[in-house]
């Protein structure tokens, strides 16, 4: 059948005037996409069990636990006091975990918060807090190549992961109690009889920076998705840790066939588990992806359904796949299924545990991303895996000069074994000021680093003792080697300028989202939110002041907006992400729609009132 979403001629009209009203046009629109979606979903579930079964042969999984490798994912920050971690990034793909209400998460010594501004969907209707359908465009980026002035940018320099997030149940995992699978009974509120809980990130990656083992890319040109589950093994009011293994993820690239590229889970996962293969689903610049999240008892399922190509990937998290949970007193693992936590999108169905108050979100994770004009200190990588595989990259960098830190200036870095770092800069009154420490491993809200970096054009690496090319769209440093993010927000992230400005001249095209949808309805109610302040020097968590976004001495802060569709006609309204554009006709105050810190949660998370979703509305009404 017809998909209509991709169709550019349409002469339907769904714009001011239409007489349908916004809910009933939506849902109208909706059926043929969403029928479409259930069918592949049911198709997929039966899929899922079959792919279990081959994963479960190739990897002989134990049935009883998992004893962890040397080098494993058991911290996907990078710091645990007993492993050596696999994607050694500083947890920038990682959930962001709060210690209660005034406090930051400190992983044994090392601060690991994110920047992360998203939007929280909100609904009672049953089955909305684990089966929902987003439709979305991707951007296309410029054909000319990135600037040290960031004059052309590419969306990898601007968002390293947009993706979708949901409450999981782990009994494993904070603060260690049981948990019901679907089901509004599990407490999502800090308290002690909170369910375990684990954060789920269905993570989308731009094209223009490999390899994905210590870049940001599966591809030069194309983008990919993974699904990733994080746990945190602390109890209730983190009276204890365990160092060894504070934040364990599994992850695993979406495929056509439905099979992990490598082991998924924290114990066992390799270099295997970071680099695409030839069932990896790749998807253009500029396709219309159909994304879909289901729980069927086969496990939690993720669907991305290209409707430009037509091609199909999908995971099961299951433990057939090889996903485990994680014993908080061993490390070891247990093969497991997950299972989406709550029934319903209500407003308190969340993570006790996270930064972010979802629920069902839609995210940019931002932050990483400092352009340059060369690059000083070398500073190599490399890893071995008890099974034999490899990985080393030699051309490494910690230190951005010129580009984000100004004409002629050299950046942070580089740090000695010691974790003591040169020009250590944080946020300050009026932009960067000197760090009060040179200590990496302080916990002090500092970049200390600019590294890992990597210089424009193509560079070798070995992956397994093969000679492998890798490339690099720009001379970029992503700020996830000492600490996770640009801590004094002068990267390209909080440049009003980088991001897209109408026209996919000098700047990417803008992303493009419509849903999520739950049984063909919209969710009715949405917040702003964003974590940034967690990871601001100059917020006070406690009090919330100077908890604010934009944050302090920064250019700018992007913000959600509501935007006319030239390339999906039928959809009156897009959620956009970014800047102002011409197709904008609502922006909710920029910044301010983030709201106020939320000190009944966590003061470096600040969040909007509880607000009708405006995107159902009859028209994009012309109004800012």
């Amino acid at each position: 059948m017809r998909i209509p979403w991709v169709r550019r001629n349409s002469s339907t009209r769904f714009g001011p005037g239409a007489s349908l009203t916004g809910r009933r046009r939506w849902r109208l629109l909706l059926v043929p996409v969403l029928g479409v979606a259930v069918v592949c979903q049911l198709g997929l579930a039966g899929n899922a069990a079959i792919a279990g079964a081959s994963t479960t042969a190739k990897t002989a999984l134990a049935a009883g636990t998992v004893a962890p490798n040397a080098t494993n994912e058991l911290d996907c920050n990078g710091w645990s006091k007993a492993y050596k971690t696999v994607r050694k990034l500083a947890g920038d793909l990682c959930t962001d975990p709060v210690k209660g209400k005034a406090n930051r998460f400190v992983d044994n010594g090392w601060y690991v918060g994110h920047d992360e501004p998203s939007i929280k969907f909100i609904s009672s209707a049953s089955g909305s807090g684990n089966t929902m359908t987003y439709l979305t465009k991707i951007p296309v980026d410029p054909q000319r190549a990135p600037t040290a002035s960031g004059s052309v940018t590419n969306y990898g320099q601007l968002s390293v992961a947009p993706w979708f997030g949901l409450p999981m149940c782990d009994s494993n995992s904070y603060p260690q109690n049981p948990c019901t699978p679907d089901s509004d009974s599990n407490v999502g509120l800090n308290v002690a009889n909170a369910a375990g809980s684990a954060f789920m990130e269905l993570q989308l990656y731009p094209p223009g920076f490999t390899p994905f083992v210590d870049s940001e890319s599966c591809s030069v040109t194309k983008w990919c998705a993974a699904l990733t589950i994080d746990s945190l093994e602390c109890n209730f009011n983190f009276a204890t840790c365990n160092p060894n293994c504070e934040e364990p993820t599994n992850f695993a690239f979406l495929q056509t066939n439905g099979v992990p590229a490598g082991p998924p889970s924290p114990q066992l996962a390799d270099v295997s588990t970071f680099l695409p293969n030839n069932s990896t689903l790749l998807f253009n610049q500029g396709d219309v992806l159909e994304i879909s999240i289901t729980d069927p008892v086969q496990g939690f399922t993720a669907t991305i359904r290209d409707l430009t190509t037509h091609q199909t990937g999908y995971m099961t998290a299951s433990a057939g796949n090889g996903f485990m949970n994680t014993n908080i007193s061993t490390c070891d693992g247990t093969p497991y299924t997950f299972h989406a936590e709550y029934n319903t999108a209500s407003t308190n169905n969340r993570v006790p545990w996270a930064a972010l108050e979802g629920g069902v979100l839609m995210e940019q994770e931002i932050g990483h991303s400092e352009v340059c004009s060369s690059l000083k200190n070398q500073d190599p990588f490399s890893e071995s895996f008890s099974n034999g595989k490899s990985f080393v990259d030699d051309s490494n960098y910690d230190t951005c000069v010129g580009g984000s830190e100004g004409p002629g200036q050299t950046g942070e870095g580089p740090c000695n074994s010691s974790a003591i770092c040169q020009n250590a800069e944080t946020q300050g009154p009026n932009g960067p000021q000197a760090c009060p420490t040179d200590n990496a491993d302080s916990g002090t809200l500092c970049e200390y680093a600019d590294g890992f970096c990597y210089q424009q054009g193509s560079r070798t690496v070995m992956i397994n003792g093969v000679t492998t090319t890798a490339y690099s769209d720009a001379n970029q440093c992503f700020a996830d080697r000492y600490q996770n993010g640009d801590l004094d927000f002068d990267g390209l992230s909080y440049q009003a300028s980088a991001w897209p400005d109408g026209s996919n001249r000098n700047h990417p095209t803008a992303f493009q989202y419509i849903g999520p949808f739950t049984s063909g309805r919209a969710y009715p109610q949405i917040q702003f939110e964003t974590d940034v302040s967690g990871s601001s020097f100059l917020c006070d968590v406690a009090t919330g002041a100077g908890c604010q976004v934009k944050p302090i001495g920064s250019d700018f802060y992007p913000y959600w907006s509501l935007g006319k569709s030239k390339s999906l006609p039928l959809a009156s309204c897009v959620w956009n992400f970014g800047g102002q554009l011409p197709t904008t006709t609502r922006s909710f105050g920029g910044d301010a729609q983030y709201g106020n810190p939320d000190l009944s949660w966590y003061g470096g998370t600040n969040i909007s009132a509880v607000q009708p979703n405006p995107q159902l509305s009859t028209r994009c009404a012309d109004r800012l």
